[in-house]
């Protein structure tokens, strides 16, 4: 990026931001300390990143390393989101990195993608992030639906069900919930948004037909990925959950 480029870029940042918080602070909405503190921390990751992934580019073997790290972020991030302790660590983690893998191997077994540490960290990454944020919804999802309707798992448990089988109806919900906005974000694509690797590869140069053919498979990655993740979560957290007393489940 040029000089040049990166005033204008500052720039229109600058714009968008001062609409933001126009209209919010007109509007009384609360949230004004917390968006700049957002927007700064977000440019100064970024460029860390861009950093950190041109010296992976350039040092390819590095790549697996530098995914191991994103997932071992993610697990803690949603493992923090969910809320049942650090001693649900490694099972979150397990269901992140099995919900990336399931997507990420088929892509590379094919061909689909050309394997590459500037393909296979984007994609990656991508993955990771969709397998997180499964885990989150779905985590966080059933822990508060069980809080709420305690009364029932206690039902089931009364006529002899295990734990895990007394949350059944409640993880099945849950996981349902936390795929809903990948399958509408799949089913909207191109009507209602660009979705953003599209609009990154037209920008990057490529045609019309390549950006379709990643973006397609980002999306449905991105859906194999949120399937397992999610189902494995609930699976994994079931037992815990089911056999917990209201106060441990809040």
């Amino acid at each position: 990026m040029t000089g040049g480029s990166a005033l204008r870029t500052g720039l229109a940042l600058l714009v968008l931001l001062a609409v933001f918080l126009a209209v919010t602070t007109a509007a009384r909405v609360p949230v004004r300390r917390d968006t700049v503190v957002a927007v700064l921390r977000g440019a100064v990751q970024l460029v860390a990143v861009a950093v950190v992934i041109a010296w992976v580019f350039r040092h390819p073997a590095a790549a697996g390393l530098y995914l191991a790290v994103m997932v071992s972020v993610a697990a803690w991030t949603a493992t923090r989101r969910i809320g049942l302790g650090p001693r649900t660590l490694a099972r979150v983690g397990l269901a992140v990195l099995a919900g990336a893998t399931t997507a990420v191997v088929p892509v590379v077994a094919s061909g689909a993608l050309v394997v590459g540490a500037p393909t296979l960290v984007p994609f990656g990454a991508q993955m990771i992030g969709g397998a997180m944020a499964a885990a989150s919804v779905t985590g966080l999802r059933l822990r508060e639906d069980l809080r709420t309707e305690w009364d029932v798992v206690e039902g089931w448990l009364a006529l002899g069900a295990t734990g895990r089988q007394a949350v059944a109806g409640h993880a099945r919900r849950a996981v349902a919930r936390a795929l809903v906005p990948g399958i509408d974000q799949t089913r909207s694509a191109g009507l209602v948004t660009l979705p953003g690797a599209f609009v990154g590869l037209l920008l990057g140069g490529a045609s019309p037909a390549e950006a379709a053919q990643v973006q397609v498979l980002v999306l449905v990655g991105l859906l194999a990925a949120q399937a397992v993740s999610g189902v494995l979560t609930t699976s994994l957290l079931a037992g815990r959950l089911g056999a917990a007393r209201p106060a441990a489940v809040v």
